[in-house]
């Protein structure tokens, strides 16, 4: 069985640790964990996590935020992977600073990766693991605050969440959707 697991984020060093790459963050750590490299591919890095039999497809898209929906939909075609094993871990202001939430669909919620995803896919029915990264900034201020990075007092807390964002990752793909946000949703 093979799943696409999509970080997303945006290229460059100068997006490196800003909030709106927390999705690159969390493929990251789940590649260093086994050993594995991401390499430059079609429309995003990607690297394959091999998991009890399972076969996880991790992409950091290269596309930018704005027009993620391009490289989800090439990487599920070329690997004929199915909407039900796709799992998109997507930055949210809606959510304090580390929170964790899996949900099987929903609205794109003013987020420009998902609204992409949604428009290249036409539907909002795939999962996707919301990192919740608070939103203490002034009214105007929503681009620069995605666009900045986390502060250090922050930046404590998020390799403990990252761990865990890893642990829903695999979970989704051994347990199932239900079970895994039965387990992790309410934590």
């Amino acid at each position: 069985m093979k799943y696409l697991i999509v970080g997303l984020g945006n290229i460059g060093s100068e997006y490196e640790n800003t909030r709106h790459n927390i999705g690159f963050r969390v493929l990251d750590a789940l590649a260093k964990a086994s050993n594995l490299f991401f390499t430059d591919a079609r429309y995003g890095a990607v690297c394959e996590l091999r998991l009890k039999g399972r076969t996880l497809l991790l992409l950091k898209p290269s596309t930018y935020m704005n027009l993620s929906g391009n490289a989800v939909r090439y990487w599920m075609q070329k690997e004929n992977i199915p909407l039900e094993n796709l799992l998109v871990v997507v930055d949210d202001l809606a959510l304090p600073v580390g929170a964790l939430r899996l949900k099987p669909r929903g609205s794109d919620a003013g987020h420009n990766g998902l609204k992409h995803i949604r428009q290249i896919l036409g539907t909002d029915g795939y999962a996707r693991l919301r990192f919740g990264i608070g939103n203490d900034f002034p009214r105007g201020g929503q681009v620069d605050f995605v666009l900045g990075t986390f502060p250090p007092e922050e930046e404590a807390l998020l390799p403990e969440k990252i761990e865990r964002a890893g642990e829903i990752v695999r979970s989704f793909c051994l347990a199932g959707i239900q079970l895994t946000m039965n387990q992790y949703n309410n934590k």
